[in-house]
């Protein structure tokens, strides 16, 4: 039995939006989309883009009309961005509560346990101010009993202006019209396909949802569906996790920016994957004895399609780059062919063990010895001075393969020389990127 207490859901609103916000005030009040790697999907949208009616998930080019007339910023995801100011969010966050999960790059869920003996509405909402005006990223907060009903009560102070971001739940004698305000889908653990189960049952809202008999939730949603029940009823099912659980699989790929037959370059872009991915790997402690390497073409162009991949097996488990370099390179000769243009390639590590489990060869520790202390070195090297500073020749010079973003902003927080300028007698941020300033996408 899991303890009850009030639980916080901390979530950054339009987060990818907000961050750009910050760094370039032109851009409050302005529709904003952001662009998934090669600048293709819309991936993020502001709040104003959401009123003219522009969908998630379309390409860029079926929206350029509505884009041209009201003046939407169009700009590519800057991931070096946003991954710092989360980081900034979570650890402002940390300050005001130490017992944080952090969920995902912008929510959080908090531990309110301590804060039992106060008002715990206006604790959060003194959070929020914080929070914005530390980092200028604006937060919505929702207080339950349960994760899942934190994450309904967060969804509805997003949406309500009038609740002034900030909704607590516990004993709210309005629980049951949030609950019936509240569409199945919109329930944290409800996917597509069992709203469509549900409402085939006549289940179409929260409140319904609650009231549905355990047992044949269970038998038809199966243990998890049942542990969203229980949540929704105020039953906790589903506890905070401190620290986040190693992952059993790493990926690491991307859309080339335009497409190449040559195999020196996927040669290139399967040794800057696997740098990525074994960084990952390190990062979490763990090495891995599988490591898949897989490429394509593009479906969605009318010309001859391929697509394959090999699962290689290493004889030891490791989380050393310049030995897994090899066993991708070898994997990838074993599928390529000649003759077709390859769109896409990525590397994918399984077989995940704890480092100080994996079974080590007899013959080979005194120079994996010295390899981990020197990829831990090149590690260090590049958190101290920026990523990339050292990097395995193998991964290219030009990378003419790179995935394309045209109209990113600078990384304003870590790197010196895209830091915004000041500039005297202006009341804005001036950035100096010429490179953007010529776009008439992020032009005001």
């Amino acid at each position: 039995m899991i303890k009850k207490f009030p639980i916080a859901l901390v979530d950054c609103n339009n987060f990818y939006a907000s961050c750009e916000r910050v760094f370039n005030p032109k851009l409050w009040g302005r529709p904003i989309i952001v662009l998934s790697n090669n600048d293709g999907m819309i991936i993020a949208r502001s709040n104003e883009a959401k009123a003219l009616g522009i969908p998630m998930g379309d390409p860029l080019f079926k929206v350029k009309d509505i884009v041209k007339k009201h003046n939407v910023a169009v700009l590519s995801s800057n991931y070096t961005l946003y991954g710092d100011m989360s980081q900034r969010v979570m650890s402002a966050l940390e300050h005001f509560c130490p017992d944080v999960e952090i969920y995902s790059i912008d929510e959080a869920f908090l531990n309110m346990e301590q804060y039992k003996g106060r008002n715990i509405t206006d604790y959060c909402r003194y959070i929020r101010t914080k929070i914005r005006q530390w980092t200028g990223i604006p937060v919505s907060v929702g207080i339950a009993e349960t994760k899942t009903l934190a994450k309904l009560a967060n969804r509805i102070a997003k949406k309500n202006p009038e609740l002034d971001g900030v909704l607590n739940i516990i004993e709210s004698p309005k629980i049951d019209l949030y609950l019936k305000k509240t569409p199945v889908e919109d329930i944290w653990g409800v996917g597509r396909q069992y709203t469509k189960f549900l409402n085939k049952h006549n289940i179409f809202n929260a409140l319904e949802f609650r009231d549905v008999n355990d047992k044949w939730i269970r038998k038809n949603m199966t243990v998890m569906g049942q542990r969203t029940l229980f949540e929704i009823r105020g039953i906790p099912c589903v506890s905070i996790e401190y620290s986040a659980p190693p992952k059993k699989a790493i990926v690491s790929s991307r859309s080339f920016g335009k497409v190449t037959s040559n195999l020196q370059d996927l040669k290139e872009a399967v040794s800057y994957f696997t740098h990525v991915a074994s960084r990952k790997l390190r990062k979490q402690n763990s090495e891995c004895h599988l490591l898949s390497v897989f490429l394509r073409t593009n479906p969605f162009k009318n010309e001859p399609q391929y697509h394959n991949g090999c699962m290689v097996q290493m004889p030891t488990p490791t989380s050393i780059t310049s030995e897994m370099l090899k066993y991708a390179h070898q994997a990838l000769e074993q599928i390529f062919k000649e003759d077709f243009l390859y769109h896409k390639v990525g590397i994918m590590l399984t077989g995940i063990v704890p480092k100080n489990k994996s079974q080590l060869s007899l013959f080979d520790e005194e120079d994996r010895m010295k390899l981990d202390d020197l990829t831990a070195t090149v590690d260090e090297i590049n958190l101290k001075y920026g990523r990339g500073t050292l990097f395995y020749a193998s991964s290219g010079i030009k990378r003419s393969w790179k995935t394309k973003a045209e109209l990113k902003s600078p990384r304003f927080t870590t790197n010196w020389e895209e830091l915004p300028l000041v500039k005297a007698g202006e009341t804005d941020y001036e950035v100096e990127l010429k490179a953007i300033k010529t776009n008439f996408y992020y032009e005001s």
